[in-house]
């Protein structure tokens, strides 16, 4: 395990993705505020938290069970933002959608 998980590309990436849902999500209609954007912001914070919360536990295992729930939180980010395209909220460049 990295000491400073912050040295992390994955981490780093993650923290990437955060900033760019959070801006995404202001375009989405008032309705959305306490719904799917909430999803989103819980969603996508998960993935940088359990990256380090997983990092400064004491076992390889524990380490990967927090960054499953990290790739989880991933999947979950992605259906939102699929959901948000097929609302209208949003559209999703074909290059990006695997």
């Amino acid at each position: 395990m990295v000491n400073d998980y912050r040295e992390l590309d994955v981490w780093q990436m993650s923290m990437s993705l955060c900033e760019k849902v959070y801006a995404l999500i202001r375009s989405f209609p008032a309705e959305e505020r306490f719904a799917l954007c909430d999803q989103l912001r819980r969603a996508v914070v998960s993935i940088p938290s359990n990256i380090a919360e997983g990092n400064g536990r004491d076992s390889k295992t524990e380490y990967a069970r927090f960054l499953s729930i990290a790739r989880g939180s991933l999947f979950e980010v992605q259906t939102q933002l699929e959901l948000a395209e097929r609302f209208k909220y949003i559209a999703i460049p074909e290059e990006t959608k695997h």
